[in-house]
């Protein structure tokens, strides 16, 4: 006898229930409100500390189940004390995440075992702008490049259209590429 079923695909994420909640937002969509929040703390110099613990959404409050922090300094060479990632490295870390999680669960959608996702992430950035050199200079990014390696039961024109599905619904990437209203105040 041969086996000629298919095997499940397990990249670890719970395709079923993520389209559970997907009907369950459509169906009630004053549930799919949620406001993220972090606390920034300044310990020393550059040095800052981030901190995530909690959330609200489908229409309550959240905690995650511990507290995240996330240090962020300038490196040596900026006169600081490198103790962690700059402001801008951690903006990348976090759209690589977005869209490497979004290839998860796209690749999973679809069918398709992954074997491996790796991304490289880079972004170009003139300092003249930061430190008021040059006022024409932005002060974010020029540019922005996202190159994945994935090893997948796919075609390549598979993996890349796991890839483009997963840039188009990326939350990371949308702030990113896109003017997002920004209200700075102090209380």
């Amino acid at each position: 006898m041969t086996n000629t079923e298919t095997p499940a695909v397990d990249n670890g994420v719970n395709v079923e229930a993520l389209l559970g909640a997907r009907q369950a937002l459509t169906d009630a969509p004053q549930a799919a409100q949620f406001q993220w929040r972090a606390t920034c703390e300044w310990l020393n110099g550059t040095h800052n500390r981030s901190t995530v613990t909690g959330f609200s959404g489908l229409g309550q409050e959240h905690e995650h189940r511990q507290s995240y922090s996330i240090d962020s300094d300038h490196p040596l060479a900026f006169a600081s004390e490198d103790n962690g990632p700059t402001p801008p490295e951690i903006v990348l870390s976090a759209l690589a995440s977005c869209l490497t999680g979004g290839i998860a669960t796209v690749a999973t959608h679809r069918g398709v075992q992954l074997r491996s996702v790796t991304a490289t992430i880079e972004g170009n950035m003139d300092l003249q702008g930061i430190l008021g050199i040059d006022g024409d200079v932005r002060n974010g990014f020029g540019g922005v490049k996202v190159t994945y390696q994935i090893d997948a039961d796919a075609s390549q024109a598979d993996i890349e259209a796991i890839v483009a599905q997963s840039q188009k619904r990326s939350a990371v990437f949308d702030i990113i590429a896109n003017p997002t209203t920004i209200q700075v105040e102090v209380a």
